[in-house]
C-alpha cells in the first residue's frame, strides 16, 4: 500500500521475481533479475504521481532532476 496523497491508498501487486523495499518513508528500492521488468514496475508507480513541474512534488527516479518552472510574477 503506498499513500501517495489520494483520498484512499494505492495498492500494487509486486510482480513475480521483484522485491521491493522501503527503507524510510519517502524511499522505494526496487530490485529483480529481469531489468525490463524491474524498469516498467518503476514507471507504474511513478505513473500515480508524477513531479510536477512548478514545485517539483511527486515520484521521481533516483538518478532524475526536474526542472523547476519559474512562477508568474505579479
Amino acid at each position: 500500500k503506498l499513500q501517495l496523497g489520494y483520498s484512499h491508498d494505492v495498492d500494487l501487486d509486486v510482480p513475480e521475481g521483484l522485491t521491493v523495499e522501503t527503507p524510510d518513508q519517502t524511499t522505494i528500492i526496487i530490485s529483480g533479475i529481469d531489468r525490463q521488468s524491474v524498469g516498467q514496475f518503476a514507471a507504474e508507480i511513478r505513473r500515480w504521481r508524477k513531479p510536477e513541474p512548478y514545485k517539483g512534488k511527486g515520484i521521481r527516479y533516483s538518478d532524475e532532476t526536474v526542472v523547476i518552472k519559474e512562477t508568474k510574477k505579479k
